[in-house]
This record gives C-alpha cells, sequence and structure tokens, in this order.
C-alpha cells in the first residue's frame, strides 16, 4: 500500500454509504490519522434502531465500534468525538451521557456536542463523529 494512498472503507455491519458518495471510514497511512463517517443508530440496512436517546446512542456506539475495528482501531485510540443532538444539547445530557460513558470507560477523548436542527432522517436523533489514530 503507498504511504500517501488514503484508505476508504464501508464495513459489512454498516449502512453501505457508496450510492451517496461516503465512505464509512476514510485512513490516512502516512499520518495514521483515521476518520469516522458521522454513525447514527442505522442497521445495515439503514433502519433507525431505537426510539429514543438512550437507545439510539447506543446503537450508534455500536456503529463507531465496527468502524473503529474496521480501521484496526480501539477505544483508545479515539482523539476526538463530535456529539451531534438533534435540539438542545444540555436537554440530552442525562441521556446521551451514561451510554458513551459505559463505551468509554476510562478512556476520555475530547469532545464537542452541538444541538442542531436535523440529522440524515427525521427520526434520527444523535449522531456521532470520530477522529482516532491507528496504533
Amino acid at each position: 500500500m503507498n504511504q500517501s494512498e488514503i484508505v476508504r472503507l464501508n464495513p459489512d455491519a454498516l449502512f453501505d454509504g457508496e450510492a451517496f458518495g461516503m465512505s464509512q471510514v476514510s485512513v490516512d497511512p502516512g499520518s495514521g490519522l483515521v476518520f469516522l463517517s458521522g454513525q447514527v443508530a442505522w442497521d445495515s440496512q439503514g433502519q433507525v434502531q431505537g426510539e429514543d436517546y438512550v437507545a439510539q446512542t447506543a446503537f450508534a456506539l455500536k456503529n463507531l465500534d465496527a468502524a473503529l475495528g474496521a480501521a484496526g482501531c480501539r477505544r483508545e485510540d479515539v482523539l476526538r468525538l463530535r456529539i451531534y443532538v438533534r435540539g438542545e444539547v444540555a436537554e440530552h445530557l442525562q441521556e446521551v451521557v451514561p451510554p458513551l460513558r459505559t463505551f468509554f470507560g476510562e478512556v476520555r477523548p475530547s469532545i464537542t456536542g452541538l444541538g442542531v436542527a436535523s440529522l440524515a432522517t427525521p427520526d434520527t436523533l444523535v449522531e456521532l463523529e470520530v477522529v482516532a489514530r491507528r496504533p
């Protein structure tokens, strides 16, 4: 593999975004940086799993784990996490934070929370975007 050639991945466990011109994971072998597309509570068929913030955050984290694994990364390799929440972030922290704490444990990546008016579909409530580093 050429050190300057970006590797783009679409793990089978995740929704295949090729039809939309996107990859779930982009890896820069030269820098070791890994960029994950926003992970939501979609199954591999693009169907939302979970009806509330807790359930959707947990499913999005499951997808995040699959994307990290496809890139050869672990949770410990996450540098930055952006959390997009439909609505006011402060109104949903009590629902979003517990699954995040369970997932990351003692790992404490840099986190930014953003309240947004809309996400990929009307029933999508949470989206998680990550930058990681390959070990």
